[in-house]
């Protein structure tokens, strides 16, 4: 039936066919190809569309319910044909497939191109119509293969059966990539121009027509040349093409042209994050994934959360602008140096729940400051760690007599409060120091004041260091660092044992610190802090985000005591520039020696607030001096904090009530440490009305041991 090789044929004749035989081949060649396309059109279906093209934005909410932020890999608003003016499609149109509204859905011409160039060794190629890029987009990927183009052809032929052409137009605006991270024309309107899709005109359609092509070097138009040559010659081309299809007058393209390139808008990536914004929501993510372990970098990317936050959108603003109002007032960076690396964190927390209301983190995202300052550590809190070693003593006494049990302290208790003094520890040695003289620590105040004995409350007042660092010394390393952590602090923030421990070495954040005084000023019970009160997938909600319900961290009386010795600082001590607040509050101020940081953090029963100030050149991420900050000479805690801190508590208790605090319950007799006057002994009074306690008490004091060695305090001089 195969006359091949042809018979009766001799030499070359017999191997080469005849004109039968080749046309009889080519008919089977075409036939078989023609059946096998036939087969394969009618069988192919038309698949569910990609899920990553369905993705949307996550969207963040205010504690009110409104629209904080959106975020996500995939920046995706959808949006209806009709949404998009018509001078637009038209771009889309003429720079993508002027037939789109004639063509089957396929260009045969542009399916010969992409093989003759693959016939010559090059990639797969598209030579696309506008529905052959939306079922890659939509139902296919963008791998460069035969297979996947072959489905590309018999999905695009039949998609018109099923589909008008309106609705495929629809579908390729929303699944196109823009660049600058924008998957769909609403997103690209916004991230190129600001503007919703309804407000685009036909220049500004034509670049993002011409942004389809090359999004990776077209969202760098704003600054790039290179980019913004390429971009303009192609816009001009976008828009020639809407000229001769017709849908642009001359006329219209010559007043285009005198407005000239419509250059889009500045982008750096995270610039979408404004002012606070990326702080919270950076807050609120972080919160989600350590809650959540379904949530995860890569779920987020994909989208569809929706995550409801504890920020609260008036107070997180006017917090904002006391700190913007006091830098104003305080701060000239344009004349002093020192002033122009001045960072501020804050933080805002409601007592009795934890929720975080506000926070300051930094100038913003958009100003290249993406570390978040009320949410670092690094930044010791100096003497606002006063009142948790207070907590632990007055909750688990001090070891007053070495080897005797802990005796009771009270606010009342007197200390040594001289410049100078050598420290004890619990079994009576004295704390070495190597780079001491002597060998031996003699802890340091902020001034050689001779403050003689003086209590606990009054120490806090004024916060000198030495009954406080000789109080932890004597309460223990591992019971206040208890206190820390049951107050809410982690452990990885706390310094090591060492005498600057008592005196503010450790590292929390400013959110912890707040949380702190936040049990302080819910009488005991700590709440932990917490950013996110529902998280929903896809409109289903996600367990694990209840509330963090209270616990029992001090006994009621110890933290209305604490409470009480804080209120005297603002009365009478280091904060009475909070008295401005014109309520009741209580509160600390910190400053670290070398003035590389300085805190107030206080408290209403309705709210509380810690703010930090601190210097540090973000490309040279290291602690510097503040001194000379603002033109004063030394910066302390009471100072610029106090008035950050009092202005925004101004603002936010705005009519709501004084509420008082409660009167603390007595803690009874307290224990003073050994060499402090009795009440009846002789000793001269100082100045201020006290006792100097030059004279000792007729009780015996033991011999100091040996000395035991101790890491040196590098903060010595925190107040």
């Amino acid at each position: 039936m195969i006359d091949y090789p042809r018979r009766g044929r001799t030499g070359l004749r017999r191997w080469l066919p005849s004109l039968r035989q080749l046309l009889s081949f080519f008919l089977l060649c075409f036939g078989a190809t023609a059946a096998a396309i036939g087969y394969a059109y009618a069988t192919v279906t038309i698949p569910d569309p990609n899920p990553s093209t369905q993705l949307q934005n996550n969207v963040y909410y205010w504690s009110d319910g409104t629209v904080l932020a959106t975020d996500g890999s995939v920046n995706r608003q959808n949006i209806t044909l009709a949404q998009v003016p018509a001078d637009v499609q038209w771009d889309f149109i003429a720079a993508e497939n002027s037939s789109f509204y004639t063509d089957p859905g396929i260009d045969p011409q542009g399916i010969l191109r992409a093989a003759v160039h693959m016939a010559e060794g090059g990639s797969v190629q598209s030579g696309s119509t506008i529905t052959q890029q939306f079922v890659k987009n939509a139902y296919l990927d963008q791998s460069q293969t035969i297979s996947r183009k072959f489905r590309e052809l018999l999905i695009s032929s039949k998609i018109g059966a099923v589909m008008s052409k309106q609705q495929i137009l629809q579908g390729y605006l929303n699944t196109c990539f823009f660049g600058r991270q924008a998957n769909g024309i609403q997103a690209a309107a916004r991230m190129y121009y600001n503007l919703p899709v309804e407000k685009l005109n036909a220049s500004q359609g034509a670049f993002l027509a011409a942004a389809v092509n090359e999004p990776s070097l077209f969202q760098y138009a704003d600054s790039d040349p290179t980019a913004k040559a390429q971009a303009r010659a192609r816009w001009s081309w976008v828009l020639e093409r809407m000229v001769k299809i017709g849908k642009l007058t001359p006329e219209q393209r010559a007043r285009y042209a005198a407005t000239g390139f419509p250059t889009p808008r500045k982008w750096t990536p995270g610039s979408g994050f404004t002012g606070q914004v990326g702080y919270l929501v950076h807050l609120a993510r972080s919160y989600a994934e350590a809650h959540d372990s379904t949530i995860t970098d890569g779920s987020l990317s994909r989208g569809g959360y929706q995550i409801h936050t504890t920020f609260d959108r008036k107070r997180t603003a006017e917090l904002a602008r006391a700190v913007a109002r006091v830098r104003k007032q305080r701060l000239d960076p344009a004349h002093r140096s020192v002033d122009r690396d001045v960072q501020v964190g804050a933080a805002s927390v409601d007592p009795a729940t934890g929720k975080i209301l506000a926070v300051y983190g930094g100038a913003g995202f958009d100003q290249a400051h993406f570390s978040d300052n009320a949410d670092t550590s690094g930044v010791p809190v100096g003497s606002t760690f006063k009142p948790i070693v207070l907590a632990a003593a007055l909750q688990h006494g001090a070891v007053l007599r070495p080897g005797k049990s802990s005796e009771r302290i009270t606010p009342d208790s007197k200390f040594n409060g001289d410049d100078g003094i050598r420290i004890k520890d619990q079994l009576g040695n004295y704390v070495t120091d190597d780079k001491d003289p002597t060998g031996l620590l003699h802890q340091h105040n902020d001034t050689d004041h001779g403050w003689g004995y003086i209590d606990l409350r009054k120490a806090m007042e004024q916060s000198v260091n030495t009954p406080y660092v000789q109080l932890g010394e004597y309460v223990g390393h591992g019971n206040v660092a208890k206190t820390a952590q049951a107050l809410g602090l982690r452990s990885g923030s706390l310094a090591a044992s060492s005498a600057g421990f008592y005196i503010g070495t450790s590292t929390p954040s400013a959110i912890r610190m707040a949380g702190v005084y936040a049990t302080f000023a819910a009488d005991g019970m700590q709440a932990t802090p917490y950013s996110v009160t529902k998280v929903t997938h896809n409109g289903s909600a996600l367990a694990g985000f209840s509330a963090p319900a209270p616990v029992r961290a001090l006994p009621a009386a110890v933290a209305d005591n604490v409470t009480d010795v804080l209120r005297g600082v603002i009365a009478r001590g280091t904060g009475t520039k909070a008295q401005a607040l014109g309520r009741t509050a209580a509160g600390k101020t910190g400053t670290t020696d070398d003035f590389r940081s300085a805190w107030f953090i206080g408290y209403t029963p309705q709210l509380a607030t810690s703010v930090v100030l601190f210097r540090e050149d973000p490309k040279h991420p290291q602690l510097q001096s503040l001194i000379g900050v603002g033109g004063l000479r030394k910066v302390f805690g009471g100072d610029i904090p106090t008035e950050i801190w009092t202005q925004y508590m101004r603002d936010a208790l705005a009519g709501l009530p004084d509420v008082p605090f409660p009167t603390p319950a007595p803690l009874g007799h307290g224990t003073d440490e050994y060499g402090a006057p009795s009440p009846s002994s002789s000793a001269a009074p100082d100045k201020r009305g006290g006792k100097t306690g030059k004279k000792t008490s007729t009780t015996a004091v033991p011999a100091p041991r040996a000395p035991t060695t101790r890491p040196k305090c590098h903060h010595g001089k925190c107040r």
